[in-house]
């Protein structure tokens, strides 16, 4: 497949494919009514899911569709990218990865950045970062990769199986823990990388403090966006805040969009999350007693059948205001078919965190061991608690390692990276070119 150069904001040439790939089907309305829910329900599937998934990715205008046979097929590019499944121990357990990557890097090309998603998400998440994250990539002669967690997104939905008895706390999440990171072990041994940085978010970033700490020689640096599981209290709100809010944007994008934090703008963070935590008192004690009993909120949309699929079409009209109407209409095809998928890795939640996803084993507590860069992200009307980012950086330096950073993303809220993609993807940029030096 040939291939044109076209200028980047950055002056690196990446190449725009003029073949044409496939025809895919369209991404289906978001359906509204009784009909077009079971429609939906009915047309879900691994097919479906594919093709969701591929209509984001399409939009790199350097995908390939299938990947290249080998990188020397195309060495006069670039970057390219192209989705793969990567097999582990037997063919059962495979993690969905996206590749961007140069296909000539150099001895001193900067550790790959693998992106890492939430709970119950995948990689499609992240779309409006890949092309920023491709020029990088260009630029730098090194790579990108974007992963669905084993049990999630379009990995293997593989038994999720935890022993250790409900009380014992430390078995419950070092066997949780394990399901992830040491998945990703493998995943890094089968792309022969010898190190990485690790850009989690959410439950993503958890499991980057979890892999970090368990593999110290194979992380270069942390990029943590919105983590979870971090403080040693609860978090002042709870996640229906994700799910109930409507997320507005006045379209920010000074380079100021993303600034260190001080202390009177966590207070400010804080201040919000205790005004919506009491609204929410009733739903509460519900949320808390499904949660304890191992409820997973994905349940609720299969339970539906052919309401599941407004379910979601609620959910992704008003958690994503700033979309185009086509973004918004692929973005739901691409959530509804993950999360009608057999459920798997997001039955983890209960083990790893209490209700209110605050850790059983806080991370504040865990990650005085990193020498490496610990880079805290937040929204400024987030519901994740930037209080304990900024008392693991404490805990951090106090412990020698004085490289670590806390910033808050404007007009964005636990999906930042999605609410305020410019303000993010500059960020990004600046944490992997940090790492190196």
């Amino acid at each position: 497949m040939s291939a044109t150069a076209t200028a980047t904001a950055n002056n690196t040439a990446v190449p725009s494919l003029t073949a044409p790939l496939k025809a895919l089907p369209p991404a289906r309305e978001i359906p509204l009514t009784f009909t077009a829910g079971i429609k939906s329900w009915w047309e879900a599937g691994t097919s479906a899911s594919a093709h969701a998934e591929e209509r984001l990715l399409r939009k790199l205008a350097y995908y390939r569709s299938p990947p290249p046979d080998s990188l020397s097929e195309v060495s006069d590019e670039p970057v390219v990218a192209y989705s793969t499944k990567v097999v582990l121990d037997d063919q059962k357990r495979y993690i969905n990865t996206l590749s961007i990557t140069s296909p000539s890097p150099c001895n001193s090309s900067p550790a790959p950045a693998v992106l890492l998603h939430g709970y119950g998400a995948g990689l499609g998440f992240f779309f409006k970062n890949f092309a920023t994250l491709g020029e990088w990539a260009a630029s730098r002669r090194s790579s990108v990769y974007a992963l669905d967690w084993l049990g999630m997104g379009r990995s293997a939905r593989v038994p999720f199986v935890v022993n250790a008895k409900r009380d014992d706390i430390p078995g419950r999440v070092s066997e949780a823990e394990a399901f992830f990171v040491d998945s990703l072990e493998e995943w890094r041994e089968k792309m022969k990388l010898e190190k990485m940085t690790l850009v989690g978010h959410s439950l993503g970033a958890y499991m980057s403090v979890a892999y970090a700490l368990k593999y110290p020689a194979r992380v270069s640096s942390l990029v943590l966006l919105s983590p979870a599981g971090v403080p040693g209290d609860p978090n002042t709100t709870v996640p229906s805040r994700e799910i109930t809010d409507d997320q507005t944007s006045d379209g920010y994008v000074s380079v100021d969009d993303a600034q260190l934090a001080t202390k009177a703008k966590v207070e400010e963070i804080k201040s919000e999350q205790r005004n919506q935590g009491r609204r929410q008192g009733r739903f509460w004690k519900l949320f808390t007693y499904l949660w304890e009993e191992g409820w997973s909120p994905f349940q609720v949309v299969r339970s539906a059948m052919w309401y599941g699929p407004i379910l979601v079409g609620k959910y992704s009209a008003r958690r994503f205001p700033g979309f185009t109407e086509e973004e918004t209409r692929e973005m739901h095809d691409y959530i509804l078919n993950i999360t009608l998928a057999k459920g798997s890795g997001e039955y983890c939640i209960s083990h790893v965190l209490a209700p209110g996803a605050h850790a059983r084993m806080p991370l504040v507590d865990r990650m005085a061991p990193l020498k490496i860069p610990v880079t805290f992200v937040y929204g400024d009307s987030d519901w994740m608690d930037p209080e304990g980012g900024a008392k693991a950086i404490e805990n951090l330096a106090a412990a020698g390692n004085t490289q670590s950073k806390l910033y808050s993303v404007k007009n964005a809220g636990h999906h930042l990276y999605l609410d305020n993609p410019t303000a993010v993807n500059r960020l990004l940029v600046n944490e992997l070119d940090r790492a190196q030096r």
